[in-house]
């Protein structure tokens, strides 16, 4: 091979070599680009206009227009968030003075002297009123969560304190159906938010409450590797079996209980704080003879 060959040759190496290179290099600076798109998104300071489409490949101004409509969707999300969380203020405004009239005015009238009809209708009309005021608090406190806008803040705590606020919250209910509440001392301790995870147990124990008619409700919990388990255990009416698994759901009320007062909202708050919290709800129960909520909290 002639000296003019080799020299071709290494000519086309070289431009070969130098493609290469500038290839990788383009690659290399399509990717810092995307990065910093991504750093922008990230930290929701992205914006379609800081980028010159011109100067840009066909990639990245795909992924510049990505972005912009991600983050459009994000603003429009955070402002029906909002509208939302006025909402719910404004509903929970509203109705609170008015209910409260009524509860009040139930009360007065039932200290008076009536006629056994009328005073039928106004202890009637005060336990709807309660319904009514229990029903609003739940669907707010619902919607808060729901929708973001209070979030749980779980902690690792001892679950004693825990259980002894909720057994003294219902102390007086109990005592007045005549049942007995029994709670057994523990040192489990969880991960969990302590406000929210009582409102998740008072539910539970206030549906034992309610549908206990004789016996003993009791509150425990166990301690394993990962979780800790409270256990409310009660004997009353029980629950079928091809009921357990709908009890959590909104608004559902077994036919069985239809006479006693309720909306069917509190398990499914419950089981929604619980799950928020890295946690799950189980339920075991024999008809006639009782049912066992365990509350299985992360540690």
């Amino acid at each position: 091979m002639n000296r003019t060959g080799i020299v071709i040759i290494l000519l086309c190496f070289l431009v070969a070599a130098a493609v290469v290179l500038w290839e990788r290099r383009k690659v290399r600076k399509t990717l810092e680009e995307i990065e910093k798109m991504l750093d922008a998104a990230m930290t929701g300071s992205f914006s379609e206009t800081n980028f010159d489409e011109s100067q840009l490949s066909a990639l990245e101004t795909k992924f510049a227009h990505y972005l912009s409509a991600a983050e459009a969707s994000s603003q429009n999300i955070a402002q029906e968030k909002d509208k939302i969380k006025i909402l719910i203020a404004d509903i929970s405004h509203q109705t609170k003075t008015p209910i409260a009239n009524l509860l009040l005015y139930s009360e007065l009238l039932m200290e008076e002297t009536l006629p056994a009809s009328v005073k039928a209708n106004v202890e009637a009309l005060y336990k709807q009123s309660e319904k009514l005021r229990f029903l609003i608090d739940s669907l707010v406190k619902l919607s808060r969560l729901e929708n973001g806008i209070i979030s749980l803040a779980p902690q690792r705590a001892t679950l004693q304190p825990l259980l002894e606020s909720v057994v003294e919250q219902y102390a007086a209910k109990v005592s007045e159906k005549g049942l007995s509440l029994q709670m057994q001392d523990t040192d489990a301790f969880a991960v969990f938010d302590f406000k929210w995870t009582a409102e998740a147990l008072a539910n539970i124990l206030d549906n034992a409450i309610k549908y206990t008619e004789h016996g003993t409700i009791t509150i425990s919990a166990v301690s394993y590797e990962m979780f800790a388990r409270i256990d409310i255990s009660d004997t009353g009416t029980g629950i079928s079996e091809s009921e357990q698994a709908k009890i959590f759901a909104r608004f559902y009320r077994s036919k069985a209980v239809q006479e006693q007062e309720g909306v069917g909202i509190g398990l499914y708050l419950a089981r929604q704080i619980i799950s928020g919290e890295g946690g799950y709800i189980k339920v075991a129960s024999v008809p006639g003879k009782g049912s066992t909520f365990s509350i299985f909290l992360p540690k």
